[in-house]
């Protein structure tokens, strides 16, 4: 996040579902399933084709969905995301020119960060609210509870091994707001995908990836 005065991520719901989705046709049902489950915020992956048109369908049709890009990783990324409708954006890493082109989008985001030094670059610009990515290979909880101290301002969603059981243990820190979790919806299956988040109602089939 950039922008004080818009609303934080952080503090829509304790997870940010990641999708993975093959095939737009399930976007709105497991898009609807989420919400129904308690999990407002939906953070859509530009890892498949299916990116772009899934956002947009979730944004027109599931109005009470925050529906996100995710694995934004250039400006054409993000100009693509908030044509489709995209709330927020989320990379696993950031440059500045990427960072520009983030911030100019008008929307909240979440650049990525795994060191210490990248945390600071990005506060220095006036950024946050940041993802921590790969969360456990980088240090996990130990390693955002020693930036907790030196580092308050810094506010993260640990992202990538973080399964069930670690959860708790990262909600638990000060410098945690949310943590994201992730989802697949099963290529050419409709009726959305069955979902891996604990307390998300299921329906149709797929498979959680994480």
């Amino acid at each position: 996040m950039t922008d004080d005065n818009a609303p934080s991520l952080l503090d829509l719901a304790p997870v940010i579902p990641v999708v993975v989705i093959d095939d737009a046709a399930d976007a709105v049902p497991m898009a609807r399933a989420l919400v129904a489950g308690g999990l407002p915020a939906i953070e859509v992956t530009f890892r498949t084709p299916a990116a772009a048109d899934a956002i947009r369908a979730i944004a027109a049709e599931v109005p009470e969905a925050v529906v996100g890009a995710g694995t934004v990783l250039t400006p054409g990324h993000v100009d693509t995301a908030v044509a489709a409708g995209a709330r927020f954006l989320v990379s696993p890493g950031w440059t500045d020119r990427l960072l520009g082109a983030m911030r100019d989008s008008g929307i909240p985001s979440l650049p990525g960060v795994s060191t210490t030094s990248e945390v600071v670059a990005l506060l220095e610009r006036g950024v946050t609210e940041m993802k921590f990515f790969p969360a456990e290979p980088s240090g996990g909880t130990a390693y955002l509870k020693a930036l907790a101290s030196p580092l308050p301002d810094a506010r993260f969603c640990p992202t990538g091994g973080v399964n069930a059981t670690r959860a708790p243990d990262y909600l638990a820190l000060p410098n945690v707001g949310v943590r994201g979790r992730h989802l697949d919806a099963a290529r050419g299956r409709g009726g959305g995908g069955r979902l891996g988040a604990r307390g998300v109602p299921r329906a149709g089939s797929g498979r959680p990836a994480v």
